[in-house]
This record gives structure tokens, sequence and C-alpha cells, in this order.
């Protein structure tokens, strides 16, 4: 234990069904946790859970769960020795981990110069090219003409290509052009949205693969050595924000499963990675199943990320208790052969919003929340997903809890795993059955019915296949949500830059 600081008492700086979950491992950890909420979550499930509750503002996140003086104050006051950060909110926030030195706290992931590189897209790339990752032909724009411009990059890489904000993510800042004469109009709204989102007016292009799969690679670190949990898929997306992922990734050549997975810990290494993180990749679906499949680095998410619990299930490793030692300064408590992955596993996103109207956020009361029984837990030996399969509920949602109109839409995680992947499909269907939540529309009914589709059950799909499955209509998928209060809120807020969006998990 030289060198090791013990955590004794942690600050949750977040909210929702992470906060539940850090929460929870923290108690059978045997360490207290304080919940840093606005005041809009005082009643909320999570506050319940925490041996102790300090409110840091107001409801909206500028004012609270994004504010670091008000989170760092709130640590320091009680006697924390660290700050959980969850996902979302400040969770790659370079400030917070700065101020969080400054005051003698543990920050529990990467140190500032870590999320300073992988926050910057840009900087990532260059890092990643470094580490001999493969990376789309692309480039940083500049307005003016000449070298730099949109016009010169696209001379170089063609169409059709990707505008991406340099900072940020979410989906915010992200245009893909085909015509040559949108070009800068779609540059100069980018940079717009991601200076308004993010106050960083950057933009680069990238080549637009039109048929790529959403893969990643989760990581552990103590910064000297990197080791991988395997692969997931995420490239069940709308707007570029994930509804369904699953472990390992369907449909992946063995060599290029390997592939992925090593060019991620290269990463890693070169960047000396402390704690948990991800790195995402887009695979040419064409070529997914060879082994000799293309992928490309996309960028390195520096924290857990919402899909954590699927690689969960199907390693039997708890990723926060994991993130708690290794921000304690522990060498890493496992090498890559104590990895072993078994079954499979598939989570959905439950979210109060109404998939019939453009799924439009759907705040409100919830007046009925029912969900199957837990069956397994964080850190559950995965050789466990027997025949009877399994299902794991994160949520902080029961009878009577509010959804607030100011922060994500995310209700609950349903997960289920199974020893292959058709078991992990039928036992989380079953689960969607058993699920109940009135009060407010979700998009629960969507889930039922993507769970249905041949599609979807084949396994592999590309980015664009919601959007083809929702062009589709009605009569094709059914994939309107159920009713209740809080339908009738006004444009959906989502995708409007400059609002506090600070809480959405990842892109």
């Amino acid at each position: 234990m030289s060198g090791c600081r013990v955590l004794r008492r942690v600050l949750v700086a977040n909210r929702g069904e992470i906060a539940v979950r850090v929460i929870r491992t923290c108690r059978r950890l045997g360490i207290e946790t304080v919940l840093a909420v606005s005041d809009a979550d005082a009643g909320a499930l999570p506050a319940r859970l925490a041996d102790q509750v300090v409110r840091i503002g107001p409801a909206p996140a500028s004012a609270s769960y994004l504010n670091v003086g008000a989170v760092v104050g709130a640590a320091v006051a009680t006697g924390a020795d660290a700050v959980h950060p969850g996902y979302g909110f400040l969770s790659e926030n370079a400030r917070l981990a700065r101020a969080c030195v400054a005051a003698g706290i543990v920050f529990v992931g990467p140190g500032p110069e870590v999320l300073e590189a992988t926050g910057d897209k840009l900087a990532a790339r260059e890092h990643a090219v470094a580490a001999g990752l493969p990376v789309l032909p692309g480039s940083h724009v500049t307005p003016a003409a000449g070298s730099g411009s949109p016009t010169e990059v696209t001379r170089r890489i063609g169409f059709p290509v990707l505008v991406k904000a340099a900072g940020g993510g979410g989906g915010r800042g992200l245009r893909v052009v085909r015509d040559p004469a949108e070009l800068e109009h779609a540059v100069a709204v980018a940079s717009a949205e991601a200076e308004a989102a993010f106050g960083d007016p950057r933009v680069y292009l990238e080549r637009y693969v039109e048929r790529g799969r959403h893969v990643e690679v989760q990581l552990l670190g103590d910064g000297e050595h990197v080791i991988h949990l395997g692969d997931r898929d995420c490239s069940v997306q709308r707007r570029y924000q994930k509804l369904i992922e699953e472990a390992p990734a369907p449909g992946l050549g063995d060599g290029l499963r390997e592939r992925l997975r090593a060019a991620a810990v290269a990463l890693g290494e070169r960047l000396r990675y402390q704690g948990a993180g991800t790195v995402e990749f887009l695979v040419d679906a064409d070529s997914a199943s060879s082994g000799g499949g293309a992928f490309y680095f996309l960028e390195v998410n520096a924290r857990v990320q919402v899909e954590h619990p699927v690689t969960e299930a199907v390693t039997g490793i708890d990723i926060v208790a994991e993130q708690l030692a290794l921000a304690e300064g522990r060498p890493l408590r496992l090498k890559q052969a104590d990895v072993a992955l078994a079954g499979h596993a598939i989570e959905v996103r439950l979210n109060a919003e109404d998939p019939a109207s453009d799924f439009r956020p759907c705040p409100g009361t919830v007046t009925r929340a029912v969900f199957p029984a837990t069956t397994f837990s964080p850190g559950a030996p995965a050789a466990t997903a027997t025949a009877s399969g399994g299902v794991r509920v994160d949520t902080h949602v029961q009878a009577g809890a509010t959804v607030p109109p100011y922060y994500d839409s995310l209700l609950a995680k349903v997960i289920a795993r199974g020893a292959d992947r058709a078991q992990a499909l039928a036992t989380l269907r079953g689960a969607l059955d058993r699920c109940a939540v009135e009060g407010v529309t979700t998009n629960l009914d969507l889930h039922r019915a993507l769970l249905a589709d041949a599609g979807f059950a084949a396994g592999g799909v590309d980015t664009g296949y919601l959007a083809r499955w929702l062009a589709r209509g009605p009569g094709g998928h059914g994939a309107a949500g159920g009713h209740g209060a809080g339908a009738e809120q006004a444009e959906p807020v989502r995708d409007q830059p400059g609002l506090d969006l600070g809480d959405r998990g990842d892109g």
C-alpha cells in the first residue's frame, strides 16, 4: 500500500442511475458517500441512498452539476477524500481534475493532462496516429480560403464528408455533407453549434463511411500497464445517441476483434492511462466478419460509460470498484490473462421520450414503475450466465419519482445476459415484457419492437440501421411509445445547441 491513499469518503458528483450505481459499489466496499445534488434532485432515490447529501445549486446544470467550484467546495466541506464524476457533466473536465488536485482531493479518473489530450478530438487523433492506429482521411479546417480550407480538404479526401466539432460530443457540431455546394454552410453551422455548446468553434472534416459499425473497447490502466475488458457494439443509435449496446460485438472476425483490442491497448499505453476508459472505433460493416476488416479510430471516452454493465456482465468485473482502486493509486489488480469473457449481454436504455413525436423528451411524474428483479450484480461471476440467463436493472426511478426537464431523459437500463446472444436476446425480450412505466411517455414499446426485428436479431447492424427502421413507418415496426403525463411538452431540447445537456453519457 506504499504510495496509496485509502478512500474512506467519496463525493458523487452526478445524478440518476449512475449515482445509484456508484453509491451501491461504495457501500459494498465500506466507503461512505456524499451526494452532491441540485435542488431538483434533493428528494430523488440517490439522495435517499447516500450517507450524506449536500446541495450545490439550483436545477439548471450550469448552476449545479457543471459548477466546478461548487463541486469541489462540497467535497472540501464534507471531508471527502475523492470525487467520482460518473459520466457526462464534469466527468471529462480537466478543470475539475486540476481543482481536485489543488484541494488535495482524489479525482476518480485520469489526470488533467490525459483529459486534455482525449477531450480534444484533434489531439486525440494525433495520439492515435502516433500509437499506430488507423484513422479516417481528414483534417482540421480553417475559415480562410487556400490550404486548410474546407474546399481544399475535400479535394484531398473526397465526398461524402463528416463535419465534426473538435471539442465536446453528444452529436452537437456534427454534419454529413454529400453535396459540395452545401459544404461551406455545413461547416459554418457546425462551428456555430460547437461554439454555443462547448465554447470551442473548431471543426474538422473526415471522410464519411456510409456503412459503419460503432465498436468500442473497454480499458483499465494504472498509469504504467493497460489491459482491455473486451469489446462492445453500440451501433443502434439515433442522432449519434446510443439506444442499445451489447458485448461482445457480434459478427466480428476473430482477427479483426483482436486487432481492435490491441489497438485500444496501444493507445492507452501511449497515454499512460490511469482509470477506466473506452476507445471507440468505426468498423467497416461490409468487412466486419473478415479477420482483415477495416476499422478507424474515433475517440477516447475518459470515464465510465453508460453501457459499462454489458462488459461487467460478460467479465464478472465491477468496473466502478476497479476505478476506485486505481484512484487510490493501487496497481492494476488484474492481468490480461485474468480477464475471461463468458456469454453475451445486451442493454437497452429506457428513456422518458416519445418516439411517435420525434423522440420529444417527456418530463413529469412517474405514477407507476415496475421492473423485473435483478438476478446478477456488478462483479458477479460471468460463468453464472447459465441456461436461465440473467437480468440486471440499473435505475433511479420509483413510483412518485420526478423526471425533471433539465437533464437527460434516461430512466433505466435493462441488461440481460445469456450463454450466447440468442439466449441474451430472448431473456431481454422477456424482461421488457415485465417492465411498466406510467405517468410519462417512454420508449419501452420502441425497444420491444426493435428486439422483435429480424435485422437486429441477426446481429451486426450498422449505425444507419435505426434510421432505416424508423423510416419504414408505424406499419413496419410499431415504434410508437405509450403516452402519459408530459407528452404535450413543446419542441425537443436535445438537439438545440447551448442548452444544459452535460449529463448525456456519450455520443
